[in-house]
């Protein structure tokens, strides 16, 4: 129908090209941004999967760091508790050489006096040993893992992704190793444990001595008791680690390919939606001129 106060063809050029318009600028948009999804308007649905995904790959980051942290707090206790058990190993060898009968009294005398300044260093080492400027193996009241009270790590990205330490029984039987000179043992009181021994002269005789050498033997097995412990754990949390990073790397490829553009497919939609946009203004151009036929009837 030929109608001068309706234009049915104009009005769906005008609508034609509206939607062009729109199409043109979410191309536009997701081709500045990067992102096929902008707003909730683009994809409901895959902005709140994508949100949990990236809620849960930022904590696995954190996670990620925390897992280091507890290995470099295992290392350091570890790495302490290796040259203790240097220092044992060289006191039973002290022990060891006093208790034959080819040494003589003047020989035990110095071998004593090495063994009283290793024993300090001995507890030196374990009373001091910390990390963070909290105490690693000591029995001081605050000792990280000889406190009474299992170390929690947050190992990932929920409340229930812990993973406890509890190493009181071993470092109890480390400190409590009834090894005595010059107040040099792993407790903090001085006093030997098993009163077999006075303190300054467990290798200054050859009977001493050979009742010192099981001691520090048995000395050395606690403490590798606890060095085992502490590697287990380290290399517990080496595996904590690398599962975190695997997933971690899976959530973001994942969250990429529901929020990121695909720039080949967007730049074909932009190219046809511009050509769209030039054709419908076009007819919009001819359509508008179609009322002009009605004067020519009134002539």
């Amino acid at each position: 129908m030929l109608s001068l106060h309706t234009n049915s063809a104009a009005l769906s050029a005008q609508n034609s090209i509206s939607r062009t318009q729109s199409q043109l600028s979410t191309s536009q948009t997701r081709l500045s941004t990067g992102f096929r999804v902008n707003s909730a308007m683009d994809d409901a649905a895959g902005l709140q999967i994508a949100t949990r995904l990236k809620y849960q790959t930022s904590g696995m980051t954190v996670a990620m760091r925390n897992t280091q942290n507890s290995i470099s707090m295992m290392q350091t206790a570890e790495g302490a508790l290796d040259e203790t058990t240097n220092i044992l190993v060289r006191m039973k060898d002290l022990a060891t050489q006093s208790a034959d009968g080819s040494s003589t009294d003047s020989d035990r005398t110095a071998m004593q006096a090495e063994y009283d300044a290793l024993g300090k260093e001995l507890t030196n080492i374990v009373a001091n040993t910390s990390f963070g400027g909290t105490s690693l193996l000591g029995t001081k009241t605050g000792s990280k893992f000889g406190s009474g009270t299992a170390v929690t790590f947050q190992i990932g990205t929920s409340s229930s992704e812990t993973m406890s330490v509890d190493l009181t029984t071993e470092l109890t039987a480390m400190n409590t190793s009834g090894l005595t000179g010059a107040s040099a043992h792993f407790g903090a009181d001085g006093v030997d444990p098993a009163g077999a021994t006075t303190a300054g002269t467990e290798v200054a005789s050859a009977t001493a001595a050979n009742a010192s050498i099981d001691k520090l033997a048995t000395a050395i097995d606690n403490v590798s008791t606890v060095r085992s412990a502490l590697g287990a754990v380290s290399n517990r949390l080496d595996h904590v680690y690398n599962n975190l990073a695997n997933v971690s790397t899976n959530t973001k490829a994942a969250t990429g390919r529901i929020m990121d553009t695909d720039f080949a497919a967007e730049s074909s939609n932009m190219t046809s939606a511009q050509m769209l946009l030039q054709a419908g203004t076009a007819m919009l151009k001819q359509s508008n001129s179609t009322s002009s036929l009605v004067m020519s009837l009134l002539q």
